[in-house]
């Protein structure tokens, strides 16, 4: 198991794989057989960005059972997902930021995000699990009231696309098994979402091959799995954690 993260120091960017506070410095591409070099830093000493730069994050809708049960909505029978903005991508640590063309609701949505680790097209749900390079925390930030502010059009898109809406990190971890995990949200301290991969509808392996099937995935695409009962709104000043034992705890304040 493995803690990929991404970094910036004297204004250099560079990756490597955290232990405790110690990051080693890897070359080449964290996706293609990065090696190790000699160089060590201090995650204190550093910034940590996000810590791969996708060309697109899948974002999954009514993907659990608690939560369709919940709003008595019917499961699917496959996913359905939109796509985030890259512009809307923040790292730990980084502001999510109140959008100035709105003044209604911000909501967050902790969730497991699945990290692709080479390129996917139409494999099977058996394969899947040899393109998936890790797992990572995502906080899937929407604007509540624009998704069904004009009757005629579902606004998924533009509620869930703002810049700062795409939290995630602070790393990726590889080498683990997805289906014990538990997704936990923290709200100024206290606990609002704690809720098992294993109420997924679709679960982590059978996404990636769904998805597949759909368009190309490619190394750093992360699908974000959706979320399940617990979604609240944030108050500017608010400091939201998204935290998966085994996974990562990622913090991000709301102004």
């Amino acid at each position: 198991m493995n803690t990929w993260v991404r970094f910036e120091q004297a204004g250099k960017k560079a990756f490597g794989t955290l232990d405790d506070d110690t990051i080693t410095v890897y070359s080449g591409d964290m996706f293609d057989n990065p090696t190790p070099t000699s160089e060590t830093v201090s995650r204190s000493q550093v910034k940590l960005l996000t810590p791969c730069t996708p060309s697109k994050m899948i974002l999954l809708w009514n993907n659990f059972h608690s939560l369709a049960a919940k709003l008595g909505v019917a499961l699917p029978t496959e996913p359905l997902f939109l796509l985030k903005a890259g512009t809307s991508f923040i790292a730990e640590g980084e502001t999510i930021k109140k959008p100035n063309s709105y003044d209604g609701k911000v909501v967050y949505e902790g969730e497991l995000g699945i990290v692709i680790g080479k390129r996917c097209k139409e494999v099977s749900e058996a394969d899947a699990a040899n393109y998936i390079f890790g797992y990572t925390c995502s906080n899937d930030v929407t604007a509540g009231e624009i998704i069904q502010k004009d009757p005629t059009f579902a606004q998924w898109t533009r509620a869930k696309g703002f810049d700062t809406f795409g939290s995630f990190g602070p790393g990726i971890v590889s080498g683990i098994d997805p289906s014990k995990l538990v997704i936990k949200t923290i709200l100024n301290g206290a606990e609002r979402q704690n809720y098992p991969v294993s109420d997924m509808v679709f679960q982590p392996y059978k996404l990636v091959s769904m998805l597949s099937h759909d368009m190309t995935l490619e190394p750093g695409d992360i699908i974000s799995c959706g979320t399940s009962v617990g979604v609240g709104s944030m108050k500017q000043g608010s400091t939201v954690e998204v935290v998966i034992d085994g996974v990562g705890h990622l913090t991000n304040r709301y102004e």
